[in-house]
């Protein structure tokens, strides 16, 4: 399978790297086309930089990797979305996103780079998994490698039609309890405040999160020590009953 590698730390992150490699390792015929700068937080954006229409594309190399690497000036949606159409070659039957340093968490996911190039990927038919893993002093990639090449040998061998979140725990790879599925925490791992507010500025403030998680999430399996997965759908309909009459509205005022 040709597998689309991208992130949203940027084509020169470690964690791409460890994904790539990994992915490589599999089995996977890599590609790498990553954001040229850190775009955390990005979201399913479609930002690019164009110069006279054309969005801005440089080779890169990725130690240890013999493999097609791109740095994109462009958000990880715009990458994934590009790349689907062709744009750095053959389609890619699979979208792997990360291994972003920080977890995706909770609801927070909605604001994640990594997940945004992920669910991009599968609102257009891909299946696409993302990882992130526990930002550390020392962040342990041995770790994630371990975490990623689990799933992605169960990827290879099942091929689901998926949209997986994956986080993997700041912990050696010995250390890691297992992987289980989880449910998303009603907040990710960081809130923000706003901590001043003046003339023509505010000023926020970032902190992760010290709460235990409701047991079963993401959050909570992550502080046990356990790697977690959770399937996501990034668009749905939703029942809301309270909605029922407005459609009688606009006829009834006419």
């Amino acid at each position: 399978m040709r597998a689309l590698i991208t992130n949203d730390d940027g084509v020169e992150s470690p964690g791409i790297r460890t994904l790539a490699l990994t992915a490589a390792e599999v089995g996977f015929d890599v590609l790498v086309a990553a954001p040229s700068w850190d775009s955390s937080g990005a979201s399913a954006s479609l930002t690019s930089v164009e110069e006279d229409g054309r969005f801005v594309v440089r080779e890169h190399h990725i130690e240890g990797l013999d493999h097609s690497s791109y740095g994109i000036e462009a958000a990880p949606a715009f990458i994934a979305r590009a790349a689907i159409h062709e744009a750095f070659g053959p389609a890619p039957d699979v979208v792997l996103s990360g291994v972003n340093r920080g977890l995706n968490c909770g609801h927070a996911v909605l604001h994640s780079g990594t997940v945004g190039a992920a669910s991009t990927a599968y609102t257009f038919g891909l299946p696409a998994l993302a990882f992130s893993i526990d930002a550390t002093e020392a962040t342990r990639w041995d770790a994630a490698h371990l975490v990623a090449r689990t799933v992605l040998e169960w990827f290879a061998s099942a091929r689901p039609n998926v949209l997986l979140n994956v986080n993997v725990p700041g912990v050696a790879p010995e250390e890691v309890r297992g992987l289980r599925p989880a449910t998303l925490a009603a907040f990710g791992a960081v809130t923000a405040n706003v901590t001043e507010a003046g003339k023509g500025y505010v000023a926020m403030e970032y902190r992760a999160v010290e709460a235990e998680g409701e047991p079963g999430t993401d959050v909570a399996l992550i502080a046990q020590g356990y790697a977690t997965y959770t399937a996501l759908s990034p668009v749905c309909e939703a029942e809301a009953p309270a909605t029922h009459a407005l459609s009688d509205l606009l006829s009834a005022a006419s």
